[in-house]
């Protein structure tokens, strides 16, 4: 058997003996940074409440889909497209031009419908003469109460002006000088972050990066044959129609709403979240400096971002399962292949993968405070090999259940788009076993062998830098065992030392 050797649990503990001997104007800085919410367990440095809330987009889409009606899936494309819950801004028409220049970030106040303040700041800078002026309203550091205007292209009870601006005509305060403006505010109150923009951005963000070329998007990039494949994906589903990708096309016109529901709501959070998490952790990086610990503020931020994109606000501090993104994702499919508890080996409670993951998570802001860049790039690059994990155990799943459990549509959508979030990696480590995977798994297959599609994803866990205890096996919880051939496999030297990170007392220490 793998005797696995666990040094995070040590290294944690040498990161809390650094901080206390740390100098006391910085452990005082840092002590302050920790006062924020925790998000499912990990103490973020910085306010990210409005970043975490874009889970609430994943579920209003979720709850449109699953009504299975047109009108409902067009609510579920503008959501998608518009959000409604995250980065909120007024788009306000003032009655005479600005004055004079305003900065991005100026402080704007107004009244709400009740003649209570509403407090905002200049979205971006805004020259002199402007008359269409955008405010993003201010958020709180409480997850329950972050922004109380929420609008974009929510519906029904999602929808929450109680803290927008007032509409009609009213005054409002920029910078110290009054104006008049006019607004409607069911149809103004847009919201700057968008599960589609974690798609339609990555040309900019990633493929034109400080930092490019980023491994994991290049992955993703040069399979599909673009940046966008996430958006493309899931809008072909909407739509009904089929990709035009380099590789791993699908024609969705195959699937009526059972299977194309599945296709787009797993699309949105196992392909646009996924990758844009991935890009906040390389954001934070490109912005890091080395050896100074007063001054990685903006990369601690951006670190935090990506813990936000990967769990959501409504994991809530605990991290309890009841999210809609990644963090849920990892606890549902540990239940399927035992692979739940710190050990890895329980059916019941939190991953293993998120207890690793969030450890990793911590270890990486700590190296970003202390100005450990290269040390926390590594960490980084441990994090996203650990996050193609459920991709895989939802790939296999999936194939097993169309194979021998008679799987219908809904379960071979489910498969396509699970393999569709982890066929770039494996193309990458071996192009033959991710044609075997997609030829197994695409959508309209003529038929689907679990073993195939099983043994070609354990041809490359080594690459991939896991293990096959990480994977786990396919679980029958009825039966007590795995169900049959779809047990654990075993890696190549079953005698081995594993360890989770490279060099942790090195990286606890600073060196």
């Amino acid at each position: 058997d793998i005797i696995k050797i666990s040094t995070m649990k040590l290294s944690i503990s040498l990161l809390a003996a650094s901080l206390a001997t740390a100098d006391a104007g910085v452990w005082g800085n840092l002590r302050r940074r920790l006062s924020f919410e925790k998000v499912a367990t990990y103490s973020p440095g910085s306010q990210v409440t409005d970043h975490c809330a874009i889970d609430r987009d994943q579920r209003a889409i979720e709850v449109e889909l699953a009504r299975k009606t047109n009108e409902s899936w067009q609510n579920a494309q503008q959501i998608y497209l518009q959000g409604g819950n995250s980065k909120s801004y007024a788009l306000i028409t003032l009655s005479e031009p600005l004055r004079s220049d305003v900065a991005k970030g100026t402080s704007v106040t107004g009244k709400n419908a009740d003649g209570n303040e509403v407090a905002g700041k200049m979205y971006d800078t805004t020259s002199s003469g402007a008359v269409n002026v955008k405010v993003q309203y201010a958020t709180t550091d409480v997850q329950d109460s972050y922004v109380q205007c929420q609008v974009g292209a929510l519906v029904g009870e999602d929808i929450n002006m109680s803290g927008c601006f007032a509409d009609g005509e009213n005054t409002i305060n920029i910078g110290g000088e009054v104006y008049t403006y006019t607004y409607t505010a069911a149809t103004e109150n847009k919201n700057g972050r968008t599960i589609a923009g974690f798609s339609t951005q990555l040309e900019d963000k990633l493929k034109n990066g400080p930092g490019a070329p980023y491994a994991d998007f290049e992955y993703f990039r040069k399979y599909y044959g673009t940046s966008d494949y996430a958006d493309q994906w899931v809008n072909a589903a909407f739509e009904g129609g089929r990709t035009s990708f380099t590789n791993g096309n699908a024609d969705f016109s195959q699937y009526g709403m059972e299977g194309r529901e599945q296709i787009i709501k797993k699309g949105t959070a196992y392909m646009n979240v996924w990758m844009y998490t991935i890009r906040e952790f390389e954001d934070a990086l490109d912005d890091c400096k080395r050896g100074c610990i007063n001054c990685n503020d903006d990369p601690v931020h951006a670190w935090d971002e990506g813990v936000c994109f990967y769990s959501g606000s409504l994991e809530g501090q605990d991290g309890a399962p009841s999210g809609y993104l990644l963090h849920q994702l990892a606890d549902k499919r540990s239940l399927d292949f035992k692979t739940g508890g710190p050990d890895g080996t329980d059916v019941d409670g939190q991953s293993k993968l998120n207890y690793d993951l969030m450890d990793e998570f911590a270890l990486g802001n700590y190296q970003l405070q202390s100005g450990n860049c290269p040390s926390a790039r590594k960490t980084k690059e441990r994090i996203a090999q650990l996050m193609y994990i459920p991709m895989i155990q939802g790939s296999i799943r999936y194939a097993y259940k169309v194979d021998k459990l008679q799987g219908g549509e809904k379960e071979k959508a489910e498969g396509a788009a699970f393999a569709a979030a982890v066929l770039p990696r494996v193309h990458a480590a071996n192009s033959d076993a991710a044609s075997k995977i997609y030829n197994n798994l695409r959508v309209g297959a003529s038929s689907t062998n679990h073993q195939e599609v099983k043994a070609a994803f354990e041809s490359v866990y080594s690459q991939l830098g896991l293990t096959c205890a990480d994977i786990g096996g396919l679980w029958n919880e009825a039966e007590k065992s795995y169900y049959p051939g779809m047990g654990p496999c075993t890696d190549a030297s079953t005698t081995k030392v594993v360890t989770e990170t490279n060099s942790t007392l090195a990286i606890a220490l600073g060196t």
